[in-house]
């Protein structure tokens, strides 16, 4: 299959922003003294969570949760799936939960709920991309990179059918 592909945020876009949202987390954990979690929601968040905690000067943990709510198509099929639970325990910790991408707002929704039932200090969101038109669920997004308007975007984590994820910039495909 041939796809097109238009850059929508460069490379050099996304290190800037990067960056900046560290110094953001920075300030806003510096008077904590709860233990840091970061949890990244996989597999789209993993290259942008790598390039995050390096950001992050306050100490912290990595975990992973494995959701899916997309398959292989375009667009949330409104069913999220748990398909891997953390590790370790959040109880009394500063959770920053990173994802790559914020659509309906469904799954996100979904995983805080489950997240508080475990009685952390905090529980904090922190997403690179924001499709506010598509907002379903309002959710309080602490730490934003950037909104998009409603194209179907890859790269820098983003996938379609697993594809495209090693990108440097996150581009618009048309299919």
């Amino acid at each position: 299959m041939t796809v097109a592909m238009r850059i929508m945020i460069s490379s050099e876009e996304i290190q800037a922003k990067v960056k900046e949202l560290g110094e953001k987390i920075n300030a806003h954990y510096a008077q904590s003294d709860k233990e840091l979690v970061l949890i990244g929601l996989l597999r789209g968040s993993v290259i942008f969570m790598a390039d995050l905690c390096r950001a992050i000067e306050k100490p912290h943990e990595l975990d992973f949760m494995t959701v899916s709510s997309y398959g292989g198509g375009t667009t949330s099929s409104r069913d999220v799936k748990i398909l891997k639970d953390l590790d370790g325990e959040i109880h009394d910790k500063d959770v920053l939960v990173v994802e790559d991408i914020i659509d309906s707002g469904n799954t996100l929704n979904k995983v805080i709920q489950m997240l508080q039932t475990r009685k952390p200090n905090s529980i904090e969101l922190c997403t690179l991309v924001s499709k506010p038109s598509r907002r379903e669920i309002d959710l309080e997004v602490k730490f934003l990179g950037f909104e998009v308007e409603d194209r179907f975007i890859v790269g820098y984590g983003l996938d379609f059918d697993q594809k495209y994820r090693h990108l440097p910039y996150i581009g618009e495909i048309g299919l």
